[in-house]
């Protein structure tokens, strides 16, 4: 696709003239970016908007393990604008999903040609409120769930005895059912006397069956705990991420609103110049 078309078929330049569109063409320095490696990182100083003219760039915020995909732009779309408007840093990382072919255009040329054409910073604007809606949406999707839910449906049926076998003996229920039948054992044994008895005092078949009792109850309750472990760190992670992403969520919000304030103050100021400038010359001829 010429530089010509690239810019005829993108909204934000639409509305120029065959002349415009051909000056702001003649200003665009054509780069290559291979798969897999940024275009910028957060924090690069900003000075250039990119063109997508092939290829898909894909704009995140976040390191590689809490990365947030914020969109994904492809040909005849345009990203850097932010950086590049109020000559801050870069606010988000760009990377390239594809080999891309972008069309870049300096910060100097830009501001010349908004400043010659206040119609093009008006779309401008709208598409950045395009996006920060996107923003919005995309906070506002759920990230917490049920990790509990979750985790009981990965049991498997031995883990699912163990952790019945652990509630129970450690209930209420367990201690007075087990001492109802040591005292019924111990008092059986007692009344129909020594010869008769099948576990008479010292009660050695009695012993025998607590000690099984909680040389297999222990391995069962240390199981169950180790399983309880896991879900205390599946909770404590999956309120780390609600966190993260709430506050990466506030972050971009407040900052896309001061942007987009910013960008509504500089757009009055350029479009009150030229009236200011022509009531000024209008008094001065009347003076004269």
């Amino acid at each position: 696709m010429h530089h010509h078309d690239l810019l005829r078929n993108m909204p934000l330049f639409e509305s120029l003239s065959q002349d415009e569109v051909t000056s702001l063409a003649e200003r665009l320095e054509e780069r290559k970016v291979e798969s897999g490696t940024h275009v910028f990182r957060a924090g690069d100083p900003g000075a250039t908007l990119f063109l997508i003219q092939e290829g898909a760039v894909e704009i995140s915020t976040g390191d590689v393990k809490h990365k947030t995909k914020l969109a994904v732009l492809y040909p005849g779309q345009f990203f850097g604008e932010l950086s590049l408007l109020d000559g801050s840093l870069r606010s988000a990382d760009a990377y390239a999903e594809k080999d891309c072919l972008l069309q870049a255009l300096d910060r100097d040329d830009f501001l010349a040609f908004l400043q010659a054409h206040p119609q093009a910073a008006t779309k401008i604007l709208a598409e950045m409120a395009d996006r920060l809606r996107q923003t919005n949406a995309l906070f506002s999707q759920q990230v917490s769930r049920d990790v509990l839910e979750d985790a009981e449906d990965r049991l498997t049926f031995g883990q699912r005895v163990a952790d019945g076998v652990a509630s129970f003996g450690g209930s209420w229920t367990f201690i007075g059912l087990f001492g109802l039948v040591m005292a019924s054992w111990m008092t059986v044994n007692a009344l129909i006397g020594e010869k008769e008895a099948f576990d008479p005092f010292p009660f050695i078949l009695l012993n025998l069956a607590l000690s099984t009792t909680a040389a297999l109850q222990a391995p069962i309750i240390m199981m169950s705990q180790s399983r309880q472990s896991s879900k205390d760190k599946l909770l404590a992670q999956n309120d780390y991420l609600v966190n993260l992403k709430a506050e990466i969520g506030i972050q971009q919000i407040v900052k896309s609103q001061v942007e987009i304030q910013a960008r509504l103050q500089w757009l009055e100021r350029q479009q009150r110049g030229p009236t200011v400038k022509a009531e000024t010359d209008k008094h001065e001829t009347v003076a004269t």
